[in-house]
């Protein structure tokens, strides 16, 4: 059987849809796996094993019909037995139904069921500690008789010379492995996802007041170096002596294999935290008050995984909330709300159960 699997989206829920391989290739070691993704996620998901093939969905192809059509036609000549669309977007629905899949699934939506063969309705709550992210996507293989007891968690797999490399970065920057490192996720992929300057510079502070060895490193991108600069000043001067601007990933896989080496990965909700926990680093994550926690806290387990909500502490903000997201026109104030002090306690604790 020849299976076809596309995610469209960013960076973690590629890197989480990545279990469906696992999943498939442990009951059914004969079929072949191909994955349709976008092509900048593809550093998430390189030389994983249970992928056979990759497909790109690339940038000319999004921005032309005709490269689209061009690029379905395509995907049509490689006779699909099985098309699983995870998120059923427009581009997707179109390449599931080119491919002349026999079974087509996806999540279900009104709009577009009856493109597909089986459609499933999101869980709303988890019934493990996997998070609904985990558990909503191994639904989706109930057509293929696969269990859903025991969830999957995403892994990344990284080149001994990857390692290799970033290890020698890192000690030339005179970082002393013997000592904590921690990357900190400084700033979300976007405003509405991003902890307070003031706040997350507040957070850092308690890194190195708690333990005065530790080694800080900012996880951001070239176009976000004014705002991590700006939350490197509002950190107080003995905590600036303690982080490491100049060193950072200049790729995703080199940002990916300095982070292996790292004690922890703090901060806002993200891509980073999922790639920290699928490479086996312990997280604490700090949740926009608009996203929902119940989807994405993947894993969390209290010790080495730990995240903090808005709604942990204030509940009386959610009642009555039907959607997290008619709550993003708020998180500006909402975040205000949220200052460190919540969560102290449960931080330094992550912290002490690290050493």
């Amino acid at each position: 059987m020849k299976v076809l699997i596309i995610q469209q989206k960013m960076i973690g829920d590629v890197l989480t849809s990545s279990i469906l391989f696992e999943a498939i290739k442990t009951k059914y070691p004969d079929y072949e796996l191909h994955y349709l993704i976008n092509s900048h996620t593809y550093p998430v998901v390189e030389d994983h094993p249970h992928v056979d093939e990759f497909k790109f969905f690339t940038p000319n192809i999004e921005k032309s019909k005709l490269a689209l059509f061009a690029f379905a036609m395509h995907l049509r000549k490689e006779n699909y037995d099985i098309v699983i669309d995870v998120y059923s977007k427009f581009s997707s629905n179109l390449f599931s139904l080119f491919s002349g899949a026999k079974a087509r699934i996806s999540k279900h939506k009104w709009y577009t069921s009856f493109l597909y063969t089986n459609t499933y309705k999101d869980a709303k709550t988890p019934k493990t500690n996997a998070g609904l992210a985990i558990e909503n996507r191994l639904q989706l293989l109930s057509a293929l008789n696969i269990p859903q007891e025991n969830p999957i968690r995403p892994k990344i797999y990284l080149k001994e010379t990857e390692k290799t490399y970033a290890k020698n970065a890192l000690t030339a920057n005179d970082i002393d492995l013997n000592k904590p490192l921690y990357m900190i996720g400084v700033l979300g992929s976007n405003p509405s996802k991003t902890y307070p300057f003031e706040y997350m510079a507040t957070v850092i502070d308690g890194i190195i007041e708690q333990q005065p060895e530790a080694q800080i490193l900012f996880n951001y991108i070239p176009k976000q170096e004014k705002d991590a600069k700006t939350i490197y000043k509002f950190c107080k001067a003995s905590t600036q002596q303690h982080i490491y601007l100049n060193i950072y990933g200049k790729s995703l896989r080199e940002f990916l294999a300095i982070t292996s080496f790292c004690n922890a990965v703090i901060g806002n909700e993200g891509g980073a935290i999922n790639m920290a926990k699928a490479l086996n680093v312990p997280t604490f994550t700090i949740f926009s008050p608009w996203i929902d926690k119940s989807i994405w806290s993947v894993f969390d387990d209290g010790k080495t995984h730990v995240s903090v909500h808005l709604q942990d502490y204030k509940n009386e903000y959610y009642q009555n909330v039907k959607k997290y997201k008619i709550l993003k026109t708020k998180t500006e104030a909402m975040y205000k709300v949220f200052s460190p002090i919540f969560f102290n306690t449960k931080f330094k604790s992550f912290l002490k159960i690290l050493n």
